[in-house]
């Protein structure tokens, strides 16, 4: 699985980068006057370095989408926000059923949860690494002690994984905005990632971003697989502070070496 990771970017950085167009609504300003305020409506959140980002999460994507205005121009790379937990197009309301914040690869398809997504709701979710957790000494009560690491690329680029998109409707409101959710998709752990965890997200490289994001066109099967074992090899893997255990714990000093 992949419940935690670290971002270090901002949506027009990050936009720059990939030469995407930067849909993420900037945070409203506070009006000069306090009875301007629109108590209803929440202000956009500002997405920038995040080193502990845990689901339910608002998080940065990447999609690949025709113009609302012209359907038929070429599609572009698009930074768009999401909440990070796949709320699926049917469900009735949001937080009921399962915290769907990761996809099984190998069997999305088949699901109802995943299964429209995975047909042309397909994104990246950029990230500078992700922790994962294995078991360690027994603590005083018995029970065994969770040890974190984090994994990131040795040569301190980004990592693009995967990932699977949707768009809920408040079917109680006419004025509530639609909701964009994601979910990671996971896969087989490759190589040495094994000894941390038999699991890991599905790392998307550059050379197969535009078959992946294709938005008239199913991906491939092959890019569900896992990934090669030579990108497992470029990734680093190190012990980190259990700081990290704790959502409201966000800083750089998470990723300082154990």
């Amino acid at each position: 699985m992949c419940g935690r990771y670290a971002v270090t970017t901002d949506p027009a950085k990050l936009a720059a980068e990939i030469d995407a167009v930067n849909e993420v609504p900037e945070p409203a300003k506070e009006p000069a006057d306090p009875d301007a305020l629109d108590l209803d409506t929440p202000a956009p959140r500002a997405l920038g370095p995040n080193y502990n980002v845990a689901p339910t999460t608002t998080v940065m994507t990447v999609v690949k989408r025709h113009s609302p205005e012209d359907p038929d121009d070429d599609p572009l790379l698009r930074i768009r926000a999401m909440r990070w937990g796949l709320v699926p197009s049917w469900s009735k309301e949001v937080g009921k059923g399962p915290l769907l914040f990761n996809a099984r690869a190998e069997t999305a398809a088949e699901k109802s949860s995943f299964r429209a997504s995975v047909k042309s709701k397909r994104c990246l979710v950029p990230m500078d690494g992700w922790y994962e957790w294995k078991k360690g000494p027994l603590d005083s009560r018995g029970k065994p002690t969770k040890i974190p690491f984090y994994m990131s690329p040795r040569d301190g680029t980004r990592l693009f994984m995967a990932g699977l998109w949707s768009v809920w409707h408040d079917k109680h409101s006419d004025h509530a905005p639609p909701l964009l959710s994601c979910s990671i998709l996971t896969t087989d752990a490759v190589g040495k990632l094994r000894d941390v965890h038999d699991r890991m997200p599905l790392i998307m490289p550059y050379d197969n971003w535009d078959a992946w994001l294709d938005p008239d066109h199913r991906a491939p099967d092959d890019l569900f697989a896992p990934p090669a074992e030579s990108l497992a090899e470029a990734i680093d893997i190190r012990g980190v502070a259990p700081l990290v255990n704790r959502v409201a714990n966000n800083g750089p000093e998470l990723l300082n070496p154990l």
